[in-house]
């Protein structure tokens, strides 16, 4: 694929579709591993069941995948009016370390979205939550306000209680907004994949929805290996582009964390990557720019973030294996197991994709900057690939369908 720039004219009118609401899937199937398969390889469409993935992934595949799990981010309070206000925890500030955060035991600031703003005007909410025969008032204060989002400060009164635990006993599920129900007791278990452990998203990583025990167990026989990355989820991924030139549409920033054996297995792999979710894909293809910076620093550089535009400002001709290699180096120079970044990377049409090399994805909204991915990855096929799935009874979005993507 050829590079493009970011000025390049792209309309995200070209990338809608109708996608009527009967389609959305509300609910998963009760069976995770029995939604269908659409597999795309070399233009051809064909469709199976995802139970029977490893029949259809080359031998000697890496297979990564997303281990972040959904934080039960959506907390309600009541003024003593009755109003109602939600406060959505987006990411922590203060410590900005999601562990640190999550384990704080009488403050942490969060950047929120704040619903029904207009009815907190001023002082604090509180509520009371009881926890396994502890109990602790927690307070919201309103300290400032940036764009759409909020900093929040979340105070308690009990040493003994983390933040984690108050989640866990007040917050909601944040299920996805186009699912137009309320989260219940079943999306605790539904919504997080078999292998989620490292708390932090406020929306799943939904390719691994389809991944069972038993899914796993049939990748052995083909020596296909595994390896876990962490990106958390943030809000934006729901946001739909709304500018008409996707230049001007800013993208959200998303918090990685990839383990020094993990760089080491893929770049022994390089050429056989196959990225387990959009999620996944912008983990790995960040880690490309990120060595690039590195390596063009010679390693000075301490603030690792990659920025929208990186790939269309980078005319890097670094190889994928050496800028995976300036990571392990920075790592070792400084006594490292964990590279830790931001990204803010957009994978639209013209992308040089430098590590991953097929995608197992689900079906996205039109005019999202998932649906520019896939467009990235597979070109104009991804309309073929959209109207097959929408005349052949294929479930979309979160909950629904899984596609196998090896152009």
């Amino acid at each position: 694929m050829n590079k493009t720039t970011k000025n390049a004219l792209i309309y995200i009118d070209e990338y809608d579709y109708l996608l009527p609401d009967e389609r959305i899937a509300k609910y998963p199937l009760a069976k995770r591993d029995s939604s269908k398969l659409l597999l795309y390889k070399n233009g051809h469409i064909s469709e199976s069941q995802f139970s029977n993935i490893a029949d259809f992934l080359p031998e000697n595949t890496l297979l990564v995948y997303n281990n972040t799990r959904v934080i039960q981010a959506r907390l309600v309070f009541h003024k003593e009016t009755g109003a109602r206000i939600e406060v959505f925890c987006l990411e922590p500030l203060t410590p900005a370390d999601y562990a640190q955060s999550l384990g704080a035991t009488t403050e942490c600031i969060w950047k929120c979205m704040v619903g029904n703003l207009k009815k907190w005007k001023e002082g604090t909410l509180s509520k009371i939550v009881e926890i396994e025969g502890k109990s602790c008032t927690f307070v919201a204060e309103h300290l400032n306000t940036e764009g759409n989002t909020h900093s929040i400060r979340f105070t308690w009164d009990n040493a003994d209680i983390h933040f984690a635990d108050i989640l866990e006993k007040a917050g909601e599920l944040p299920i996805p907004p186009y699912l137009h129900r309320k989260t219940e007791e079943s999306d605790l278990t539904t919504y997080q994949t078999v292998y989620s452990k490292i708390k932090g998203s406020v929306a799943a990583p939904t390719a691994g929805l389809h991944f069972t025990p038993e899914v796993f167990e049939s990748l052995k026989p083909k020596n296909i290996e595994l390896e876990e990355v962490t990106l958390h989820v943030g809000a934006g991924t729901f946001q739909p582009v709304k500018t008409r030139d996707i230049a001007e549409h800013h993208m959200h920033t998303e918090v990685i964390f990839v383990h020094r054996s993990t760089i080491e297995h893929l770049q022994q792999k390089l050429g056989n990557v196959i990225a387990v979710g959009t999620t996944s894909v912008r983990t790995l293809e960040s880690l490309y720019y990120i060595g690039s910076q590195l390596h063009s620093q010679k390693g000075e550089l301490t603030n690792f973030h990659v920025s929208q535009w990186a790939p269309y400002d980078t005319h890097s001709e670094l190889s994928s294996q050496d800028a995976l290699q300036s990571i392990l180096n920075y790592l070792d120079a400084n006594n490292l197991t964990t590279f830790h970044a931001e990204t803010q990377i957009m994978i639209k049409p013209g992308y040089q994709f430098r590590i991953v090399n097929g995608i197992i994805t689900n079906f996205h909204q039109p005019k999202s900057t998932l649906l520019l991915l896939v467009s990235a990855f597979i070109g104009d096929n991804w309309k073929e690939i959209y109207d097959y799935a929408l005349k052949n009874d294929f479930r979309f979005l979160s909950y629904g369908d899984s596609s196998l993507l090896m152009p």
